[in-house]
């Protein structure tokens, strides 16, 4: 094949080691290849009629759009976290060799603390926790989540007695752990510890050449356990676990296992086959635990609510709920409301030979009293792109934008042009950008072009972390809501401000509504 093969996958240090893997696998049969590592959804284009079959994760949904889209050839996935219905027009190519599959407890000091009745063990999985808690009942299970690396570090900072991680998660990236035990008892995720190679369904010959990399008895086993996964799901977040092997008689058998969240309930089967003979165990494992009471316990399940974990400052589109990771619950309303202010007539007739903008909010504002025509701006200075592009596309060009309002102060007092500007502004703004032009001489003419107004509201206990688009809703929230939250803001300036109140703040990578959420989805990817 002379076309160089695009291998797509996230960013995550895990996610490039298995990238390299299937690179070097290729490289050594002939063939050319480059990673391309798809950070961010915020550019691409989602057609939701492809996403009909139940994707819903965001980490392959990303990467499988981008395939759709001709930006990659194939991608590579941590199997366990590929639904089992891949979206139209992608197949499976490959399934590599299996890992280590099984889950392990990572522990400090001794583990004399499994004979107590009281120990605190972290995970952010419910299979996990459930069969935890159904080992040990009284135990608590605490939420863990993030990369390995930080989960690890979490581990070491907080008085619990252990952590469970994925064994193959750690020995391929290297963590060891002084203390740790193979959780053999525990049934891992169905596809734990196998990475997938997905490819177009109309490049043949793509797959063909991925094929090579296929390992058959792996492959054999991790389709029963997701077609146990597929039965079981039935729509609902549950505690499910599956694992198959082929034994030294060449018999496949296939081990499942499904409880309910606090693990006061467990079903389980296994069903052997021939090997070759095989085909259907996946389905007769999940109809024995359907037909012993795992309907009833599902519909159980599903009548429950969720708590919720995420909650967005900014009301979030359905398309955007729609992003979130499988497991992440999420309710979003605006924390703040704005509208136009009353301007003068004489201020929009007068000409302004610096004007600054750094809000989308001022654009729309200034444009319900005036037409782009009608304005008499020379130079315009602007804070963010999505405002550069805003006014640039209703009202003129600009001649500089900047990052944050304090990075655009620190331009204008180098290089304005005069020793006076006219700033468009909310009737609540940020005092970096004012204070630092009049402590440099540069008089500040405030015209107020919209007001803004909190409208927060009080959220619940089991909130875990708060999306912010702005350092006004930190203020909203902060009016009727405590800071020991994890804080997730769409730029600096936001998170500068943010950093004033909480411990906890992260920075997405682009600023989009889009990267936020893709930060808060690593964050709780396992």
């Amino acid at each position: 094949m002379s076309k160089v093969i695009r291998i797509g996958t996230r960013d995550s240090e895990l996610a490039m080691w298995q990238a390299k893997t299937v690179k070097t696998k290729l490289d050594a049969l002939g063939h050319k290849t480059k990673i391309i590592a798809v950070k961010s959804t915020g550019d691409l284009v989602l057609d939701k009629p492809l996403y009909e079959l139940g994707i819903t994760g965001i980490f392959t949904k990303t990467l499988d759009v981008a395939m759709l889209n001709g930006d990659i050839d194939i991608a590579v996935h941590s199997m366990k976290d590929v639904p089992t219905a891949l979206p139209k027009g992608i197949v499976q190519a490959a399934v590599l060799e299996r890992a280590n599959y099984l889950d392990i407890l990572a522990f400090k000091n001794n583990e004399e603390f499994l004979g107590h009745p009281e120990g605190i063990i972290a995970t952010g999985s419910l299979r996990r926790k459930a069969q935890w808690l159904n080992r040990y009942p009284t135990h608590t299970v605490v939420d863990l989540r993030g990369n390995v690396n930080s989960r690890m570090q979490k581990l070491m900072d907080n008085d619990w007695n252990g952590a469970i991680f994925a064994a193959a998660g750690l020995e391929r990236i290297g963590i060891e752990h002084e203390h740790t035990i193979g959780l053999t008892w525990m049934v891992p995720a169905p596809a734990q510890g196998a990475i997938m190679v997905v490819s177009l369904e109309n490049d043949p010959e793509t797959t063909a050449i991925c094929a090579a990399l296929n390992d058959e008895r792996t492959e054999i086993c991790v389709t029963q356990e997701r077609e146990f996964l597929r039965l079981l799901e039935g729509g609902c977040t549950a505690p499910i676990g599956a694992l198959a092997y082929i034994n030294n008689e060449d018999e496949v058998v296939l081990k499942g296992v499904l409880l309910t969240v606090d693990g006061t309930k467990k079903l389980e089967a296994e069903i052997t086959a021939p090997l070759g003979e095989h085909q259907h165990i996946g389905r007769d494992c999940a109809n024995s635990i359907l037909s012993r009471g795992g309907k009833r316990l599902m519909s159980e399940m599903q009548s429950v609510d969720v708590a919720t974990q995420i909650f967005s400052t900014k009301k979030l589109t359905e398309e955007q709920q729609r992003m979130f990771s499988d497991g992440i619950e999420v309710k979003s309303t605006d924390f703040i409301q704005t509208s136009p202010a009353r301007i003068a007539p004489a201020l929009l007739k007068k000409e302004h030979n610096n004007v600054i903008i750094t809000s989308q909010n001022a654009v729309e504002s200034l444009l319900t009293h005036t037409t782009a025509t009608d304005l008499k701006f020379k130079n315009i200075y602007c804070v963010g792109r999505k405002t550069k592009r805003l006014v640039e596309n209703s009202i003129g060009k600009v001649t500089y934008t900047a990052s944050n309002a304090k990075k655009l102060a620190e331009h204008l007092v180098a290089y304005l042009e005069g020793t006076e500007v006219s700033y468009f502004c909310s009737n609540i703004r940020m005092n970096d950008l004012p204070e630092i032009l009049e402590a440099n001489n540069i008089i500040v003419n405030e015209i107020e072009t919209y007001k803004t107004k909190h409208t927060p509201i009080e959220l619940e206990s089991s909130v875990e972390g708060v999306l912010f688009f702005s350092p006004s809703a930190i203020d909203s929230y902060l009016t009727k809501n405590d800071s020991n939250k994890t804080a997730y803001c769409i730029g600096e300036t936001t998170a500068a401000y943010a950093r004033l109140h909480f411990k906890d703040v992260r920075v997405a990578k682009l600023p989009s509504v889009e990267d936020v959420i893709a930060l808060v989805n690593e964050n709780y990817s396992n």
